[in-house]
């Protein structure tokens, strides 16, 4: 393994993350733990969601196809951090090549402001469904489908792929050594001697344009489909409509919850040890991804009917 360069102006090839510096002696515990949500993860969203929704017929509709495209983007969140995290905490393999670095980096940026964009399709997807039901299938159809999945990744590749490229022009003398598990763009350019200034409010004014807008946009949604569910009074037709959004909002409050603590630890980071927000940023990639095909599974009806037929077929 690379030592650490000391050398103020000597230029350096490699990084070195060293994970929870001040809390090494719990990693193992905590390997155990990642480990977990890690393997459920992975599990949920590959047999329960993607496997389901490509053999089950009934399931191939739009919602489903965008429930797919939320999980593909969990699972490569999870594969870009997770085991590199692991494999400091098992191996001791803290270095990481400023390819590698930088390719984490637009990854952990670009994604996870196309799952936001995709909630917000999601939530336009039950807006029509619930305020225009007679024309939901002249709207929400599978080249809807098609062009929200490229203007998703188009949008948020295009804004997000500025934020590694700024940090890899810079020259990095300061040291080699990220005090974090990940190559987020604020620990990697902390070592940079250049000015930082346009690249902090390069990624300030995009992250929360995007994410913003998407909520924005989400709120809106739903505060027409609240309109027109408080209007409706039909028997059961009010439980009906809620149930068709339940699953979604629990989405977006596991997604908003974890940011927003964060971004609560970021800015009190004086007063909270540094290695919450470490553990929080893993957590934000893992928590998600983890919970989100189980919350689907259990509250949605054709996907569990989807899995029981197929496990009928074994």
């Amino acid at each position: 393994m690379a030592s650490p360069s000391n050398d103020s102006t000597a230029p350096v090839s490699e990084f070195l993350l060293i994970c929870f510096p001040n809390f090494q002696s719990w990693q193992h515990w905590l390997s155990l733990t990642l480990s977990l949500l890690f393997l459920l993860a992975m599990g949920a969203n590959i047999p329960t969601l993607l496997i389901t929704i490509q053999l089950e017929a009934s399931l191939h509709q739009p919602l489903f196809y965008l429930l797919s495209l939320l999980s593909l983007l969990d699972i490569m969140l999870c594969l870009t951090v997770i085991p590199k995290v692991l494999a400091i905490f098992w191996f001791e393999l803290r270095s990481i090549s400023f390819p590698f670095c930088f390719l984490q980096m637009f990854i952990m940026n670009s994604f996870l402001t196309m799952e936001s964009c995709t909630f917000m399709v999601m939530a336009y997807d039950h807006y029509v469904a619930i305020c225009h039901p007679l024309r939901y299938p002249s709207i929400i159809t599978d080249q809807f489908v098609a062009r929200a999945v490229v203007f998703v990744i188009a949008r948020n590749a295009f804004v997000s792929l500025p934020v590694p490229m700024l940090s890899a022009r810079l020259r990095y003398c300061v040291g080699n050594i990220i005090k974090n598990c990940i190559c987020t763009s604020l620990s990697v350019s902390k070592l940079s001697c250049d000015d930082i200034t346009f690249n902090q409010l390069y990624q300030f004014v995009a992250g929360w344009t995007l994410l913003g807008s998407d909520l924005i946009l989400i709120v809106i949604s739903y505060s027409f489909i609240l309109k027109v569910v408080l209007r409706i009074k039909a028997e059961g037709a009010v439980a009906k409509a809620l149930s068709t959004c339940g699953s979604h909002s629990i989405f977006i409050f596991f997604f908003s919850t974890v940011l927003l603590v964060l971004v609560i630890t970021k800015l009190a980071r004086k007063t909270i040890p540094p290695d919450v927000p470490i553990l929080l940023n893993i957590l934000h990639h893992l928590i998600p991804p983890a919970l989100n095909p189980i919350v689907y599974g259990v509250r949605t009806k054709e996907i569990k009917q989807g899995i029981q037929n197929l496990l009928k077929r074994l």
